[in-house]
């Protein structure tokens, strides 16, 4: 699959914010590339619709990045065509009293898609081995340990049926400068603005060496990293969806075998 390998996390991978601006799908021309999510879009609806009626595997689309990155924005763009019967968006904020009481993978086990279900993470586990790592409130220790216990939660899925998409969508520190500033500036978006972003702002550096880190640690021939650069929101809807309609398509998705005796049926 020539897109997934263009964007497949490379070896010795280091985060850099020069990396996030690069176009390579791009035609030059935003209209045009506007229009090819679309079309891929409608595929991936298309395609969707199979997978639901085959009702055996299960897919789990994983998104994470810095604040501003643009996860909405890309099931927005990417899925928006989409039946809504049989895919799930789940968006995982700070863990509550009754999470923190468990173990940090539980709350994500019991949101795993089912047969026939799509599930796209909005942030996701690697939330549990990036700010408690960034703040100090876990040892390299215990964020080794994660890390395991990461790769065993995906090996198993992986195992049972379940196809592992993840998408690192890179932006650059002056690009989210650029989207919190239009937040501010624009008093119908301050309900997506958060104080919070500009304490964990102040922190850039160490998350990008985070995220570094948990992309070697965490990348997997059945739970792939593919890196995204998301300055332009146009490209990186353009990339998302041409990877996971490559990885729908390698699942050589069919509708089930027609009853033969329904055939015979005559509706009165």
């Amino acid at each position: 699959m020539k897109t997934q390998q263009q964007f497949r996390l490379p070896k010795k991978f280091k985060v850099r914010d020069e990396d996030a601006a690069a176009k390579p799908l791009s035609s030059g021309d935003k209209a045009v590339d506007k229009g090819a999510v679309e079309i891929l879009a409608r595929e991936i609806a298309e395609m969707q619709d199979i997978f639901y009626a085959e009702h055996g595997r299960k897919l789990m689309v994983i998104l994470q990045g810095m604040d501003t990155a643009g996860k909405d924005g890309t099931i927005r763009g990417v899925f928006d065509a989409t039946d809504p019967l049989g895919i799930r968006t789940i968006a995982f904020k700070a863990p509550s009293v009754v999470e923190k009481e468990h173990d940090f993978l539980w709350r994500i086990h019991r949101e795993a898609p089912g047969q026939g279900e799509i599930v796209i993470f909005n942030r996701s586990h690697y939330e549990d081995v990036l700010v408690p790592r960034v703040h100090g409130w876990i040892d390299e220790k215990t964020c080794r340990q994660r890390y395991a216990h990461i790769r065993d939660f995906e090996r198993m899925l992986a195992e049972t049926g379940t196809v592992i998409v993840k998408f690192f969508l890179h932006i650059s520190k002056d690009e989210q400068k650029a989207r919190l500033q239009a937040r501010l500036d624009d008093p119908q978006k301050h309900w997506k603005f958060d104080p919070q972003d500009l304490e964990e702002r102040k922190f850039w550096s160490d998350y990008q060496a985070a995220y570094t880190e948990l992309l070697a640690e965490t990348d997997a021939d059945h739970a792939p990293w593919y890196v995204i650069p998301s300055d332009s929101k146009t490209h990186r809807n353009l990339a998302v969806a041409a990877i996971f309609k490559e990885t729908l398509e390698g699942m050589k998705l069919a509708y089930p075998e027609p009853h033969a005796d329904y055939s015979k049926l005559k509706v009165e």
